[in-house]
């Protein structure tokens, strides 16, 4: 090769260079931008997911409160359901028959078919006790009696238990079977 030849082939290379280094940093730059829009994606991705999850969440919490928002006044109002029941129970049947309490006595049952309507409408149930397992989700055991029946199973209800649609109001007080001594 000549002096000539040598020295044009310099001079394309070193033309060439810049372009080759400019080249370099412009897919260097792509490549940032890619990664750095990716990301972005990401983000919107998650922020989405996050944004459904909390108007989820809200929503349930709205009907939550909707359907239970009686409850503490429900948890109120049972107790006077009990002292309704306990006092038609401490009515003697000899005093239902008599003529001068007829009316009392007859007063205070309708006003708890009343009371026991208006339960209903508004979700709450009596949870059934008696010849009923234990359930610890719904009966609070209060004393084990001896019993014929098996064991475990409630043979005395001290107090009634209340559900508020799917959930406890108030537990079942009650008395558990016990194997006799």
């Amino acid at each position: 090769m000549t002096e000539n030849e040598n020295a044009d082939l310099r001079e394309e290379t070193a033309e060439g260079a810049p372009e080759v280094a400019e080249h370099d940093e412009s897919q260097a730059r792509i490549a940032t931008l890619e990664d750095q829009l990716a990301a972005a994606q990401q983000d919107v991705l998650y922020a989405r997911a996050e944004t459904q999850n909390v108007r989820r969440r809200a929503e349930k919490d709205v009907a939550d409160a909707r359907a239970y928002a009686s409850t503490g006044f429900a948890r109120d109002v049972l107790s006077v359901s009990d002292n309704l029941e306990r006092a038609l129970a401490a009515i003697p049947a000899e005093l239902r028959e008599d003529e001068r309490f007829k009316g009392l006595v007859t007063g205070l049952e309708a006003t708890g078919r009343e009371l026991a309507n208006v339960f209903g409408r508004h979700g709450l149930t009596r949870i059934e006790a008696m010849g009923q397992p234990l359930d610890p989700n719904r009966h609070q055991a209060m004393m084990e009696l001896p019993s014929d029946a098996a064991p475990g199973t409630i043979v005395q209800e001290m107090q009634s238990g209340w559900m508020i649609k799917d959930r406890l109001l108030r537990p079942a007080l009650v008395g558990v079977a016990r194997k006799p001594d």
